[in-house]
């Protein structure tokens, strides 16, 4: 079958694909950056991917007539704005006029459990979003509403890793006490999946979860248990959900606005209504402890294939990296480092190794003190590490950067800043036969662009010359 895929570059999409691929489907994938989708891992698979925004209509013509299905993996949920629920139903309303152009037969949606009258933001969303699809009569609509999926860089894994792994003790607003359904992601591709025309599923709706039904006070305990950590939760009675998000804000590595909208969800009891799908697909669920002993395998193995921060965190960014991948020099700021080095092929293996656990060479703790001070002007922070140890891609997170451009036989890896500041940035390496350059670029924005410049001058560079030095004689 030809299966249109959007999402591709998302948590579930980057999942899902793989299995399509080794099923025999050929598959085209939805993405707003090419640059921002590695084709050369499935060089050997039917797959091809086309550059187009759901908000502007008149891109989705490149969306092939002769696809079979589709599946619908889009949310805006971490947007910067507080829009996106208009974003949400301008992106599904485009989505759908165009997808009954095609041959479409079955298109498949990814949603939230919804069993209270009194949605969150977030869920009322998504509800209008399966409204919005499910008025088309060229296709059938499947819907599929989990609760929270835990996974190897997931953002419910994550955010619980650090709650546990940072805090013995914790004074926790009273939604501790909801009660919820998590549900494993090997089990959420399972049934994206298994539905797939599937036409018993064909024009309904399923809640999706684990065996399990727990309070987030019980998912934070089990988790702690299979740490073999100690913790100690005190819920408080009042905790306003402003407080709340700042609360997960400044402790975890999400964003602010997810941050809002996950406290906004998390009062609302996420509870599966009994269905037949179960019956239909037979999936192996995974209990709620077992998913996060496969999580931490996955990541001990340096395995995760996804994680909730390939999303962008910057509007800029959003334009696409082709952008952004010409750094420019008029009107800019250049700090410019140069080191002769013996064995290139070490130092390499050092700038791919850079961030994270890594740290930046030199003057970690300043790094730190700079991701803290990004988290208290409403940034990213240096939280969200990377993906993995070894292996970087154009679209992945690395702390507070985003990567533009890695590529090992260029000896070039091309990072910008997703940090708060009065300008832009970026910091680029590279090795030029035994020459190692590291030069970093700031566009100041107005006058507190250059004043910011010139007054961390000094501090820059100390950091820069003891980074460029240990990078290159480690």
């Amino acid at each position: 079958m030809k299966i249109l895929l959007t999402g591709a570059t998302g948590y579930i999409g980057q999942r899902i694909l793989p299995v399509l691929l080794e099923e025999g489907h050929q598959v085209v994938c939805c993405v707003r950056d090419k640059r921002r989708f590695n084709l050369s891992k499935y060089s050997d698979k039917p797959v091809e991917a086309i550059e187009l925004d759901f908000l502007d209509f008149s891109s989705l013509k490149v969306i092939p007539d002769d696809i079979d299905a589709a599946y619908y993996l889009i949310h805006s949920m971490a947007s910067s704005g507080n829009d996106f629920e208009s974003l949400e139903q301008k992106t599904a309303a485009n989505f759908k006029k165009r997808i009954r152009q095609t041959q479409a037969r079955q298109v498949i949606y990814l949603s939230g459990i919804i069993n209270s009258d009194e949605l969150s933001k977030h869920l009322r969303s998504r509800k209008k979003v399966e409204n919005i699809l499910g008025s088309a009569d060229s296709y059938s609509l499947t819907t599929l509403r989990a609760g929270i999926i835990v996974g190897s860089g997931s953002a419910s894994f994550e955010i619980i890793r650090d709650l546990v792994e940072k805090l013995p003790v914790m004074i926790t607003p009273k939604w501790l006490n909801t009660q919820t359904q998590p549900i494993a992601i090997r089990n959420v591709i399972e049934y994206l999946h298994g539905v797939l025309m599937h036409e018993q599923t064909f024009d309904r709706s399923f809640d999706i979860g684990g065996p399990e039904v727990l309070s987030y006070t019980e998912m934070l305990l089990t988790f702690a248990e299979v740490r073999n950590l100690k913790r100690r939760i005190f819920i408080v009675p009042v905790m306003s959900p402003r407080l709340s998000s700042y609360w997960l804000y400044f402790v975890t590595s999400t964003s602010y606005r997810l941050a809002v909208n996950l406290v906004d969800s998390m009062k609302v009891k996420v509870v599966c209504h009994e269905n037949k799908l179960k019956e239909l697909i037979d999936p192996d669920l995974v209990s709620y402890k077992r998913s996060i002993e496969l999580a931490f395998n996955k990541l001990e193995q340096q395995d995760v294939r996804s994680s909730w921060t390939d999303a962008l965190s910057s509007d800029v960014l959003q334009k696409g990296i082709s952008n952004l991948i010409k750094v420019p020099t008029y009107g800019c700021f250049k700090d410019h480092r140069e080191r002769t080095v013996e064995d290139p092929q070490e130092v390499l293996n050092r700038i791919w190794a850079i961030g994270g656990e890594t740290g930046w060479y030199y003057g970690n703790s300043l790094w730190s003190i700079r991701g803290f001070i990004d988290k208290v002007v409403g940034g990213v922070g240096l939280r969200r590490g990377r993906k993995s140890s070894h292996e970087i891609s154009a679209g992945d997170s690395l702390d507070f950067w985003r990567v533009l451009y890695a590529d090992r036989q260029e000896k070039r890896l091309l990072l910008y800043a997703e940090m708060k500041l009065p300008g832009e940035a970026w910091l680029e390496f590279k090795i030029e036969d035994n020459t190692f350059h590291q030069t970093a670029t700031f566009r100041p924005l107005g006058v507190w662009g250059r004043l910011y410049w010139y007054v961390l001058l000094p501090i820059h560079a100390l950091i820069f010359d003891g980074m460029a030095s240990n990078i290159a004689h480690q």
